[in-house]
């Protein structure tokens, strides 16, 4: 069964981010994040993901400078707030989706145009974060936010895979994800039409390349070749949340 077809019950998640950003409790600053985060759209179009748009969120949720800084000590801290404030979102609204009649494909074609529509009204927001992780600097953490993405999609429509298929199914999902918001940012058409063409064609391509490789471990030589990559890979594990 290919990877973007696998339907199985759900597993413990992992999110390989800086947790206090994700679940920012321990230290205390769980209120002003949020407060913060609710205001800071506005700011960034004008002034970035710079410690002025943090300081003019802050001073409107009455939040303290201090505090502000110590809660997003940078710019990119505030943007990956931002991204994983939107995941949450979408994992919510993944829970009240009625997907149970859909195949695994539609389930996750719908899931990636749900989190673009709940990124919709702060697509300036987003183009500023594109710019900012697009940096060499900030490039690994721009890639982790991608890769929670897609973790929080096949989290919520049950993924239970414990080997390397946990993996290869949030990589190809990353991959997906970051082409279509790519094209999103730039896209014009009415209703972001052009947007879900795109990514009907990518989520197309995915699984033809899936197909082909079910073709593969089909034929006598493939799986002997496969056999011996099954092999290599029995002991990779998918990870767990800590506490888990």
């Amino acid at each position: 069964m290919s990877d973007i077809e696998h339907d199985a019950p759900a597993a413990d998640p992992i999110g390989d981010v800086d947790p206090e950003i994700i679940t920012p409790v321990a230290d205390g600053l769980a209120d002003a994040r949020a407060a913060i985060l609710e205001r800071i759209a506005d700011h960034v179009v004008f002034d970035g993901w710079s410690p002025a748009a943090i300081a003019a969120a802050a001073a409107e949720a009455g939040v303290s400078a201090e505090t502000a800084r110590l809660a997003f000590p940078r710019g990119v801290d505030a943007a990956m707030g931002f991204h994983l404030r939107g995941d949450r979102k979408l994992a919510e609204a993944l829970a009240q989706e009625p997907l149970g009649g859909m195949g695994m494909t539609d389930r996750i074609t719908r899931a990636v145009r749900l989190r673009l529509e709940i990124a919709e009204p702060d697509r300036e927001t987003v183009r500023r974060a594109a710019s900012l992780f697009a940096l060499p600097v900030n490039a690994g953490n721009g890639a982790k936010m991608v890769w929670n993405t897609a973790d929080t999609i096949w989290t919520a429509l049950g993924d239970g895979s414990e080997d390397l298929n946990w993996y290869t199914k949030r990589a190809t999902l990353s991959g997906v994800i970051s082409s279509v918001t790519l094209y999103w940012l730039g896209d014009e058409s009415e209703g972001r039409a052009d947007t879900w063409a795109h990514l009907d064609r990518r989520i197309a391509d995915v699984m033809r390349i899936e197909k082909a490789k079910a073709a593969v471990r089909r034929n006598p030589l493939g799986k002997i070749a496969m056999g011996g990559f099954d092999r290599l890979t029995r002991g990779v594990r998918a990870p767990r949340r800590a506490g888990a």
